[in-house]
């Protein structure tokens, strides 16, 4: 199953240059890296990232991260993926740009 990390252009480089990454600041604050699954993943950019351009999208793959990787209830009592770990570039399928169109981030061709 693949689960969604938005970045901004300087957490993927740096993610990129390092590997291994424990995430944007609010992902060290709270303790674990936020994901999305696919239809959590519009709501997530319009309600975190509202305005911001130069994002890009990081597809992971669920089965490469293991234990550290846990269902927690969060918005409306959602479960969301966190990961209690770092972030590793071997386990980004893809990623592609999230370019803001019209005040609304357009998501890759065919993503759900």
């Amino acid at each position: 199953m693949l689960i969604y990390k938005i970045l901004r252009a300087a957490e993927w480089q740096a993610l990129r240059d390092a590997g291994e990454t424990r995430g944007a600041p609010v992902d060290i604050a709270d303790g674990y890296i936020h994901f999305s699954t696919a239809e959590q993943a519009r709501e997530t950019a319009a309600k975190h990232f509202a305005g911001d351009d130069g994002l890009f999208l990081a597809a992971l793959e669920t089965d490469r991260m293991g234990d550290p990787l846990r269902w927690e209830p969060s918005r409306g009592g959602a479960l969301f993926p966190h990961l209690y770990g770092p972030l590793r570039l071997a386990d980004v399928v893809w990623c592609q740009p999230l370019p803001l169109e019209d005040g609304a981030h357009r998501f890759p061709d065919g993503f759900a």
